[in-house]
């Protein structure tokens, strides 16, 4: 749009528009652009994310690490099995976890968000109408998928907590 407004200023600016034709062509255009807004609005089959729910990370020291984020941020511990832990803070937590890399570096294996409106049966046909081959999970509050990099990402319902 800015690359027409320019052209459009350009052609008053030699004269080859009126000032009156300059007005009437920028106002139809705003008004075309206007009336199109809600059509492609509706034809979009995204969802709307509303916040980072979490981000899960192997680490080489689960306990040390556990305990780093716990004492110098004040994450609250939960769902810890002596192999992983939540650490949760406002509406969103960390997942900590040993890693499972051969060369026990650390990791983030995804990061999840959260989206407005969950319908679980929708998100997962919208996800393989993008052909990105959804894996559920059984309480269905969240689903993971790659994103082009083949990095994790999980979608997930407002329920979906530390």
């Amino acid at each position: 749009m800015e690359h027409v407004i320019s052209g459009l200023l350009n052609q008053f600016e030699r004269g080859a528009m009126s000032r009156r034709n300059l007005v009437q062509t920028l106002a139809g255009a705003f008004a075309a652009s206007a009336a199109a807004g809600p059509a492609l609005a509706a034809q979009a089959k995204g969802f709307k994310t509303l916040a980072i729910n979490h981000v899960s990370y192997g680490v080489a020291d689960y306990g040390k690490t556990r305990d780093f984020y716990s004492d110098l941020l004040g994450m609250k511990v939960s769902k810890d099995d002596g192999k992983q832990c939540y650490l949760g803070f406002g509406d969103s937590f960390f997942v900590v976890r040993k890693t499972r890399q051969p060369d026990n570096k650390p990791f983030v294996d995804h990061i999840a968000y959260t989206i407005d409106n969950w319908d679980p049966a929708a998100v997962e046909a919208e996800l393989k109408r993008r052909n990105l081959d959804p894996k559920m999970d059984a309480e269905k509050l969240s689903v993971s998928v790659k994103d082009p990099d083949g990095f994790g990402v999980q979608i997930c319902s407002k329920e979906m907590k530390a």
